[in-house]
């Protein structure tokens, strides 16, 4: 079973992001569970949506508390402690970001992903919303989910923009700077 956390704020798309993702991984033959966290709706308060993805029906029903994955839509989020706490070894870890991997040095032994989503859902046209974008680099660095995969799941569930959301993800995967985790000695 994989387990993916998803951090984000309102707006960004950490829930729809991973409803894509899960039906990108149902393409693929998987079982995935989606559900979120959130408290108030409001644009900018914090979202949390996790994903489990197993290759037979999942029956747990709990908080993914160890994930092998966690993504982050909004980098303000990051909280070195709770990654180094919960990450799983060799966990992969999606950043959106300009900053580069030297900025992430308590991120070496994770595979860390790193792209401004933000300017590409910007430069898509697309706003604020940079789902698909943080998608498309997820993609890069995880050979499970082939892009055209990904892209069958966003033209199947954005219902405005579709072309749009297709460009940010694909756009995202040619950005996206992945980094192999680093043995710690």
């Amino acid at each position: 079973m994989i387990e993916i956390k998803f951090h984000g704020r309102g707006g960004q798309g950490a829930v729809v992001a991973s409803q894509i993702l899960a039906k990108a991984y149902f393409f693929l033959g998987a079982y995935p569970q989606c559900y979120a966290l959130f408290g108030s709706e409001r644009r900018g308060a914090p979202v949390t949506s996790f994903l489990r993805v197993d290759d037979k029906k999942i029956l747990l029903k709990c908080e993914i508390k160890r994930p092998d994955q966690i993504v982050y839509l909004a980098a303000d989020q990051i909280d070195a402690a709770e990654i180094a706490a919960t990450l799983k070894p060799g966990g992969l870890c999606v950043i959106n970001t300009s900053a580069s991997p030297e900025n992430f040095p308590f991120l070496r032994k994770f595979k860390l992903v790193l792209v401004d989503a933000s300017a590409v859902a910007e430069e898509a046209g697309l706003g604020g919303i940079l789902n698909t974008a943080i998608l498309g680099a997820y993609c890069k660095a995880n050979p499970a989910v082939p892009l055209d995969c990904l892209e069958r799941s966003i033209s199947d569930m954005v219902p405005a923009k579709v072309e749009l959301n297709l460009s940010a993800a694909r756009r995202a995967y040619d950005a996206a700077q992945v980094t192999e985790p680093q043995a710690q000695g």
